[in-house]
C-alpha cells in the first residue's frame, strides 16, 4: 500500500484541529477564573486533566488543547458540586492541574 506524503500531513493536520472533549450538561455553567477572584469561595479540590498534545507526530494547536482541557476540568466541577475552577499552572505536554471551587450556592 502506497501512502502519499502529502495526504498523510493533510490528514494529521486536520485531526489536530478537531476537538474531542464534550462538556456534560451542566457544566457549561462552571467559570475557568483567574485567583484573584476566588478569595470568597469554597475550595473543593484538585483535577488533573490531560488530553494528547500530538497526533501523528504533529503538535496540535495550543489554544485547542487548552480548551479540551479546561472543558474537562469544568466536567470535573461539575460533579464535585462546583462551580468554579482556576488553572493551578500552565499546561504541559497536554496536561494540566485545575483547582475546584464553590462560588455561589447551586
Amino acid at each position: 500500500m502506497k501512502i502519499h506524503v502529502p495526504a498523510a500531513v493533510t490528514a494529521a493536520l486536520i485531526l489536530s484541529s478537531c476537538t474531542w472533549v464534550e462538556l456534560e450538561r451542566g457544566a457549561e455553567g462552571v467559570r475557568l477564573v483567574e485567583p484573584s477572584h476566588v478569595l470568597n469561595c469554597e475550595r473543593l479540590g484538585t483535577t488533573t486533566t490531560s488530553v494528547k498534545s500530538r497526533v501523528a507526530g504533529v503538535e496540535r494547536d495550543p489554544d485547542k488543547v487548552a480548551a479540551e482541557l479546561a472543558d474537562l476540568a469544568r466536567n470535573s466541577a461539575w460533579d464535585m458540586n462546583g462551580d468554579t475552577i482556576v488553572a493551578d499552572g500552565p499546561a504541559r505536554d497536554g496536561e494540566q492541574r485545575f483547582v475546584i471551587y464553590r462560588c455561589r450556592s447551586r
